[in-house]
């Protein structure tokens, strides 16, 4: 099963997190499928590659709950575009 997680990157006290498409059995910073957007929780930003992160959707992957709050705060879900 494929999930839409974070994958933390960045340096000690300065993180920032990759929103990735991984399998479910690999490790918070094992091989991901895709890396489908970024967020840095200090500057508040958000990017997210909207195409790649309907893909993975359509074809079963699931948002963890943060994942899932980032991509409503970012107004995805308010445009219809995801469920």
């Amino acid at each position: 099963m494929v999930k839409l997680r974070l994958k933390r990157c960045g340096r000690k006290q300065r993180a920032i997190y990759r929103i990735v498409a991984i399998d479910v059995r690999s490790r918070r910073e094992g091989r991901d499928l895709r890396k489908v957007g970024f967020y840095d929780p200090i500057k508040n930003q958000t990017y997210s590659n909207v195409p790649a992160i309907l893909y993975f959707l359509e074809n079963g992957a699931q948002p963890t709950v943060t994942v899932h709050d980032i991509l409503r705060k970012a107004e995805l879900f308010k445009e219809g575009i995801l469920d």
